[in-house]
This record gives structure tokens, sequence and C-alpha cells, in this order.
């Protein structure tokens, strides 16, 4: 089962903070930035994926962007 954009997030952090501790051995840390890194490269790619659906929710019937106000009060 696919990780949620949050939950591979939360990795990210928590690896982070392993990493910034200091206390690793050098290949738990090397292990751990990799890890990192394709924690990092998936987050992104999920973010652009959800900006370009956000930008095809938000075209016009021309085609064109439409900006408009986040109506909070149906959240």
């Amino acid at each position: 089962m696919e990780k949620t954009f949050e939950a591979s997030l939360a990795e990210l952090e928590d690896i982070v903070t392993k990493l910034e501790s200091g206390d690793l051995p050098l290949e738990k840390s090397l292990e751990l930035f990799e890890k990192g890194i394709s924690l990092s490269r998936e987050c992104r790619s999920r973010l652009a994926n959800a900006e370009r659906r956000i930008e095809v929710l938000m075209k016009d019937a021309d085609g064109e962007l439409t900006v408009g106000e986040l109506d909070t009060d149906e959240m």
C-alpha cells in the first residue's frame, strides 16, 4: 500500500532529526540520507502533481487560469 503524502513527510522529518543528531555510524547515516532523498523526491513529485490538478480545475471555459478566493466557510 502506498504511503500518504503526510506519512512520507513525517518519515522525512524523522530522518532529518536523526541525521542532525550526528550520533549515527557512517553507514547508517548514508542509508538514512538515501532514504531521505527518495522521500524528498516523492513528496516533491506529489506536490507538483497536485499543483497541476489544481491548475486544471481552475481553468475557465477559455482555458485561462482563473483566480478566485477560497471559500473557507465550506471547509
